[in-house]
């Protein structure tokens, strides 16, 4: 039997996995990874704010990033400078603002490790809530504005045409996506998140012949990932976040080789 402290990794990793999916998909295609980086490193932020104000890590990073992805909808569209830029302006200022803020936190000790690399092993029962029920409405609303957002990701500029808010359907998914990575930061920390986010999306495009196939193929590499990882972790002591991120590209690496041997044999 397991652990108790083993079973709500397992618990959280694998919700955090089935939440990240969907969501994975979507930065693939719309090629937003530096975004996730972005919001993923304004989180440390919260985390300094949360302490120095008293309050919850989690509300602090949560707020954090919801205010990160709000500030990048208006920059991106009010600013002269391009995209890249903005983005990467706001993820380091943050992240080393974090850093500074967190250095002026007395009275408590901070595992500064914990938050950038995440420390699965630690999940207690309030975080898997904030997992079910935070991660599961953010599901419930990128599955009510699904066609939309796949309207938007193939062409703008159609979308537009069919009479889809596409400036509104940005920031909601935007907001979204902030929500998902405040709430993930726990588990891979601040530096992995985005790569749990990419990495089984990437691995499940090899297979997937639809957009649906791909999501539900992102949770499930996803879920594989974390549950190697927390194996890996287990059996050599290494840190679980970055064990997870291993474990996700092994299974890219492992379904890049396979594609070419799964086409042969379709072929005969």
């Amino acid at each position: 039997m397991m652990d108790d402290f083993l079973t709500r990794a397992v618990i959280g990793g694998i919700l955090l996995a089935f939440v990240c999916g969907p969501f994975g998909a979507f930065i693939v295609w719309r090629r937003m990874a530096f975004f996730g980086d972005t919001l993923a490193h304004s989180a440390l932020l919260g985390v300094a704010l949360g302490l120095l104000m008293g309050v919850d890590v989690r509300i602090g990073m949560i707020a954090t990033c919801l205010a990160a992805a709000l500030i990048l909808a208006i920059g991106q569209r009010q600013s002269r400078l391009g995209s890249d830029t903005v983005l990467g302006m706001l993820a380091h200022s943050t992240l080393a603002l974090g850093m500074v803020a967190l250095a002026f936190v007395q009275g408590i000790a901070v595992d500064l490790m914990a938050y950038l690399f995440g420390d699965i092993l630690a999940v207690n029962v309030a975080d898997i809530w904030l997992l079910g029920l935070g991660g599961g409405l953010a599901l419930l609303v990128l599955i009510w504005m699904w066609r939309p957002l796949l309207a938007l990701t193939v062409s703008p500029e159609i979308a537009a045409a069919e009479s889809i808010p596409v400036e509104r359907l940005r920031l909601v998914f935007m907001l979204l996506m902030a929500l998902v990575i405040g709430m993930a930061i726990k588990i891979v920390g601040v530096l992995l998140i985005t790569a749990l986010l990419i990495v089984p999306a990437a691995s499940a495009r090899f297979f997937a012949r639809t957009p649906e196939q791909m999501a539900i193929g992102a949770a499930l590499f996803g879920a594989a990932s974390v549950m190697a990882g927390i194996s890996l972790s287990w059996h050599v002591d290494s840190p679980a976040g970055p064990s997870i991120v291993i474990s996700a590209a092994g299974l890219f690496v492992l379904s890049a080789m396979m594609v070419p041997i799964l086409r042969r044999f379709q072929a005969c």
